[in-house]
C-alpha cells in the first residue's frame, strides 16, 4: 500500500499569485449549506488568535486547510463522494485507517485516509479523514477534476465527518478563498474557485422533535429525532444543532401546534463554541397531545442579525 507522506508545514501563507489557470472544483458531492457545511477555514492569524479570510472565527489555530463537514454519522453512511478540486497525478494514498477519530492506535496518521494529488505549477492538494476502504485511486494515476477519490469518514484527526481540503504551492500554505497575504480586515485577494461560495459565519446543521431531552451522542449520530411522536408522549422537545457558535449569539426554538404556540424558548451563548445543541419543549398535557401538524423553527441571531434558520415539520395522529 502506498503511503502519503503528511508534511508539517509552516503557518506562513503563500505569497499572492498573480496570472494563474489553477482553479479548483468543489471537493464534496453535496450541496453545501443543506447537506454539507464549511466549518472551518484556514487560519490566517499568525497569533494564537483565530481569523478567517473573512476576518470571522471560523478556524482554530494553526489550522491549515478548509473542513466540508456532514451533519450526523447517519450522513456519513449513506456515503458522501470526496471528488478531485483539478486534474492532477496522485502522489500518493492511504487507507485502511478505522472510523472512529483520533485514538492512540491513529498517532502519525492525523490525516487518516487520504489522498494527495500533485497539480501544474508546484501546486499540490490534499485530501484528509476519508472513510476507512472507500479510497478509490493508486499512486501515480492520473485523474481529472471531479474524479471520485473516496467517500467522505471520521479517521485521524477528527471529532466530526468531514474532508479536510489543504492546499500548497510549493510547499507553502494557500488559502484557496483569499491569495492575498493582507493582515487586516476588508483587504480580500483572488479565490481559486472556479464557482465561488457563500460565506456563513456559523449555522443550524439540523434539529427535530424527541420524547426527551436527547443525548448529544445520538443527534451526533442522527438518530435523535423520534418524529412523528406518539399522541401520549412523556413531553414533546424540539432540539437544534448548531456550529460556529459565538459568545452573545442568540438561538431561538420555537414550537407551533394546531392549537397555537407551545414552545417560545431563547437563550445565549456565553462563550465561543464550534459545535452545539439546545433543545426546549413541554409536558404532556392531561389530555394529550392535540392531533394535528406541528412545526419546530430554529434560529440563530448575531448582532441582532438572523444567520441561520432551520424548520422541522411533524404530524401526530
Amino acid at each position: 500500500m502506498h503511503r502519503a507522506t503528511l508534511l508539517a508545514l509552516s503557518l506562513t501563507l503563500a505569497p499572492p499569485v498573480v496570472a494563474s489557470d489553477f482553479l479548483l472544483d468543489q471537493p464534496v458531492d453535496c450541496a453545501l449549506g443543506q447537506t454539507c457545511f464549511i466549518q472551518n477555514f484556514v487560519d490566517r492569524d499568525p497569533s494564537p488568535a483565530v481569523r478567517d479570510y473573512q476576518c470571522g472565527g471560523l478556524s482554530y489555530d494553526g489550522h491549515k486547510g478548509t473542513d466540508f463537514r456532514l451533519a450526523t454519522l447517519a450522513d456519513m453512511a449513506q456515503g458522501v463522494n470526496v471528488l478531485a478540486a483539478a486534474p492532477g497525478v496522485v502522489r500518493g494514498m492511504r487507507d485502511g485507517v478505522p472510523d472512529v477519530g483520533p485514538t492512540a492506535a491513529t498517532e502519525g496518521k492525523e490525516c487518516g485516509n487520504g489522498v494527495v494529488l500533485r497539480h501544474e505549477d508546484g501546486w499540490e492538494t490534499q485530501y484528509c479523514h476519508m472513510k476507512s476502504g472507500s479510497v478509490r485511486v493508486q499512486s501515480g494515476q492520473r485523474i481529472t477534476a471531479g474524479t471520485i477519490l473516496g467517500q467522505i469518514g471520521l479517521s485521524g484527526k477528527t471529532e466530526f465527518p468531514h474532508l479536510h481540503l489543504s492546499l500548497r504551492q510549493n510547499g507553502e500554505v494557500v488559502d484557496p478563498f483569499d491569495l492575498s497575504t493582507a493582515t487586516s480586515c476588508g483587504e480580500n485577494g483572488k479565490s481559486l474557485w472556479q464557482d465561488p461560495f457563500t460565506y456563513h459565519a456559523g449555522g443550524l446543521l439540523g434539529g427535530g422533535f424527541n420524547a426527551a431531552v436527547p443525548d448529544y451522542s445520538d443527534i451526533k449520530a442522527g438518530t435523535a429525532d423520534q418524529s412523528p411522536l406518539d399522541a401520549y408522549a412523556p413531553a414533546l422537545v424540539f432540539w437544534a444543532h448548531a456550529f460556529g457558535g459565538q459568545e452573545g449569539d442568540t438561538l431561538t426554538l420555537t414550537v407551533d401546534g394546531p392549537k397555537g404556540r407551545l414552545v417560545d424558548h431563547r437563550t445565549t451563548l456565553s462563550k465561543d463554541q464550534a459545535e452545539f445543541f439546545r433543545a426546549a419543549g413541554k409536558r404532556l398535557p392531561t389530555t394529550g397531545w392535540p392531533p394535528g401538524a406541528y412545526t419546530g423553527t430554529a434560529t440563530l441571531i448575531r448582532n441582532g442579525t438572523e444567520i441561520s434558520q432551520f424548520t422541522s415539520a411533524m404530524t401526530i395522529q
